[in-house]
């Protein structure tokens, strides 16, 4: 060989060798030679890191994956989306309405009624047996007590901005003189009861209640604000739903410390605690009070009608003897911070999280590993696995190449990936479409996204099937709305935005925007120029990123990209709101309501409505959505919002993708029967297509039983 042959190879040889011991990592069986407890451990791969670890802080995946964990609720879904109890065993759902006597009404036939009559009025109305309205029969049978609340007087008070100030705020006091009102406690919540009953008070009694002339203000407010304050504090009619959680005895933290029902209550009020930030306060605002009945018995009670509210409890709940006042004063002398300024978020705690779910926390290591032990004292028994690492592997090929040698357990197949593992006898395989959707989002805060017309031409100039036949490699569909589109509430009515560049171009110059001597579209001298981001360590957004760049640039538009990493991307542009345009996505869950994410009370700081998203038409049905309890009613407004948001376009809705996952063969559940025998089963998934419902019973074996007699 030459010396001139040797100069060239030399940098390849040496490549070769540097892409060797990069992709290099023991085998399985070299792993569990070495290390015989590698059987009892999972090893997971992500590309991000965690946040924090504190369920009422955080709403990224990879932060709730570890959650999940650690932390336990009170409820969950069992494998048929049927709730299941947890931390809670049991629980009773039940209402208490109230109305207020309209002293102003009469009853058809019989006048005016004092609070008494009324209440003997509606009592001998439910045992009348010839009531011709069966509407009316079946409310009156639903409510098991009445009874009168005598009038009473009392006072609150309120802060308000000053008419004509920009920060300055007032101290409102509200006198009220309440008149009687009637309470009705039923079996069951009827959102419909007012309705059956001015079938007796008559048709006008609620309507025509005034509330206002029952309060007065020091100082005296406008008429508006007066009708406001009536509403709330003296309202016509009030729905108020009830939970009560029946907590299991015996359940103990990882601490040692046994949970109660002040740690229920605890954690609400964490939730709602607005020195803590929580994206989680839209799930809870809805709640009038909770109440600690006795250590194991805590009631919710609802200011109004809520429909997921008892999905809503599924939510972790923390430890109140770690993190109440008193200890985070503790904490913060210990730290040398200010008492005053040190909370929550500032809390050590977020790093060292103690639960009661069935694995404990041990080590995290930024942009590492985070690992967990099992909990021995589990309430329901201590997982199989003695050990859960949670490694952050942000490159695809490398977390490829370790599932394959056996570092890491389990693999999120890539598109182009999907038909050859799904068919390779050393795997088995889950694959399922998303619940959920990957969108462009722009900040409507900025010039030209506050422009509807201008988002939609942004939407008109990307070629979405391109981005699913060549990215995604058909493993996706494309959506274009934002529920679920395997659930009923999707409006598969509406047609996704077309392909149409010079439909785009047209709309653009509409609003203003026209191409220079250059090529660049450009308004008032302005050239039409922004940047689009997100977050490294993800492929398919990168490729997203590239695609959305150059159909931009061909229609005119200067576009710039940047990739951060997703911690960076998550708390200082995502959170902060600091962005242009961005693509993300969405995990959804089963139940319709979008408040958190487009309600526009949600447009603050940390809050998830993070692109200003503010609509009148579509506040007014993300409520009644909330508060529906009839279902095909509450599909109907699903499908009228789901309009509104395409219409608007806040997002380019981009697609839901099919995900595929592989485990090794020899990852199985492990039970003992009723006789004490072990017995081995297939990992099968659930309706969701969640195959990680039965995480706790997996276990890894030296060698794949064979179920081909199990089918």
């Amino acid at each position: 060989m030459t010396v001139k042959r040797i100069l060239i190879l030399a940098p390849l040889l040496v490549l070769v060798f540097l892409l060797q011991s990069y992709l290099w990592v023991p085998t399985y069986e070299q792993q569990t030679r070495g290390n015989p407890d590698r059987l009892n451990e999972f090893i997971a791969a992500s590309i991000g890191d965690a946040s924090l670890l504190n369920p009422i802080l955080t709403a990224d995946t990879a932060s709730s994956q570890i959650e999940g964990m650690v932390f336990e609720g009170l409820i969950d879904r069992d494998e048929n989306l049927y709730f299941r109890g947890r931390l809670a065993s049991s629980w009773d759902v039940y209402e208490e309405a109230y109305f207020y006597v309209n002293d102003a009404a009469s009853i058809p036939g019989r006048g005016k009624m004092p609070g008494e009559e009324i209440v003997d009025l509606l009592i001998r109305a439910k045992h009348e047996n010839d009531l011709p309205d069966p509407g009316l029969k079946d409310a009156l049978r639903n409510i098991m007590e009445v009874s009168a609340i005598p009038p009473r007087e009392f006072e609150v008070f309120r802060s308000e901005k000053i008419p004509g100030e920009l920060k300055e705020k007032r101290r409102i006091k509200i006198n009220i003189k309440a008149p009687a009102r009637i309470k009705l406690r039923l079996t069951s919540v009827d959102q419909d009861l007012f309705r059956h009953l001015t079938k007796i008070l008559g048709a006008n009694y609620f309507a025509s209640f005034r509330g206002e002339q029952y309060i007065s203000t020091e100082p005296d407010v406008s008429g508006v604000r007066l009708a406001e304050y009536a509403g709330e504090l003296v309202p016509a009619t009030e729905n108020n739903p009830v939970l009560v959680f029946h907590l299991r005895p015996n359940v103990r933290f990882h601490d040692g410390h046994v949970f109660d029902a002040n740690d229920v209550k605890f954690t609400f009020d964490a939730i709602m605690n607005p020195k803590n930030l929580s994206p989680r306060i839209a799930d809870y605002e809805p709640v009038k009070t909770v109440e600690v009945i006795d250590p194991l018995t805590v009631r919710i009670v609802y200011k109004r009608l809520y429909s997921p509210a008892i999905g809503t409890w599924g939510m972790g709940i923390l430890p109140e003897h770690i993190l109440n006042h008193e200890a985070l004063k503790k904490e913060a002398g210990r730290l040398g911070k200010d008492p005053d300024k040190f909370g929550m978020r500032q809390s050590t705690f977020n790093r060292h999280p103690v639960g009661c779910g069935p694995f404990v926390f041990q080590d995290w290591k930024s942009d590492q590993y985070i690992t967990l032990k099992w909990f021995d004292g589990y309430w329901e028994g201590p997982p199989n696995y003695k050990r859960y690492m949670f490694r952050i592997i942000p490159d695809l090929l490398t977390q490829e190449m370790e599932f394959y040698a056996g570092t890491i357990d389990s693999y999120g197949v890539q598109p182009h990936q999907v038909n050859r593992l799904k068919t390779d006898p050393r795997f088995q395989c889950f694959s399922g479409a998303s619940f959920g959707y990957t969108y462009i989002g722009y900040n409507m805060r900025r010039a030209p996204f506050d422009n509807p017309e201008v988002r939609k031409a942004l939407g008109m100039a990307i070629d979405v099937d391109k981005i699913i036949d060549y990215v995604l490699y058909s493993q996706g569909e494309k959506i274009t709305g934002p529920f679920v589109k395997q659930t009923d509430y999707y409006n598969h009515g509406i047609k996704p935005v077309p392909y149409d560049p010079a439909g785009a171009l047209r709309l653009l110059a509409k609003a203003g925007w026209k191409p220079n001597k250059e090529g660049w579209l450009q308004k008032d001298g302005k050239k039409l120029q922004f940047t689009l981001i997100t977050n490294s360590g993800n492929d398919l957004r990168k490729a997203i990123l590239a695609i959305a760049q150059d159909a931009w640039r061909q229609i005119g538009i200067d576009v710039r990209t940047d990739l951060l990493e997703w911690s960076v991307f998550l708390q200082e542009r995502v959170d902060k709101a600091d962005f242009d345009a961005l693509i993300l996505g969405w995990s959804m869950g089963i139940e319709p309501d979008l408040y958190q994410i487009w309600h526009s009370s949600q447009t603050r700081p940390h809050q998830l409505n993070f692109v200003g998203f503010k609509n009148k038409e579509a506040d007014e049905l993300i409520i009644k959505i909330r508060q529906e309890y009839d279902r095909e009613k509450q599909v109907k407004y699903c499908h009228i919002l789901h309009e509104i948001i395409a219409r608007e376009q806040p997002y380019t809705f981009l697609y839901v993708s099919k995900w595929t996952a592989v485990l090794d063969k020899r990852i199985v559940i492990r039970e003992t029967d009723d006789k004490g025998n072990v017995v081995y089963k297939k990992i099968t998934p659930t309706k969701t297509g969640n195959y990680n419902f039965y995480f706790n019973k997996w276990i890894k074996l030296r060698d794949a039983p064979d179920f081909s007699a199990d089918g």
